[in-house]
């Protein structure tokens, strides 16, 4: 016997069982499954009304998630593509900036463990942060520290 059609609203409760979802990103998941006459925007709204879609709680998790392997500008591109942007924006680069050294310093000891002993080595560990999405600044203040460890 054939599982019974979900409603949208049904689909949005699945989605969001599993994880925090954006806006936008729940939006897009849901518009496939539409059917005339369904409106999409008036249940994301009633969603948020009852607090079971959040920008806010979708933010912290995501940060949550990638902070231990990611930079700023990495984790702030990514909330930019997801819809978040504005005064939360701001608020949650200015909490990432106070521990991206902290952040860069795990990953850096994760990945190598040792300083370079050559400048083609110190130049991949460069380039792996810089990957990562942490700043100029603070890869040099990784680097340095960790030659200063020898």
């Amino acid at each position: 016997m054939p599982m019974p059609q979900l409603s949208l609203k049904a689909r949005a409760l699945r989605f969001l069982s599993l994880r925090e979802h954006s806006r936008q990103e729940l939006g897009r998941k849901l518009a496939k499954y539409a059917e005339e006459g369904d409106d999409v925007d008036a249940l994301l709204d009633l969603l948020e009304k009852n607090n079971w879609l959040s920008q806010e709680r979708f933010s912290e998790s995501l940060i949550h998630r990638r902070a231990a392997r990611y930079g700023n500008s990495r984790i702030v591109a990514e909330l930019q593509s997801h819809g978040v942007g504005g005064e939360a924006l701001l608020d949650l680069k200015s909490q990432l900036a106070d521990t991206e050294l902290e952040r860069a310093r795990d990953v850096w000891q994760r990945k190598f463990s040792q300083p370079a002993t050559d400048p083609q080595e110190r130049n991949k560990q460069i380039r792996f942060l810089l990957q990562r999405g942490f700043s100029q600044r603070v890869v040099q203040k990784v680097i340095k520290g960790a030659d200063l460890d020898e």
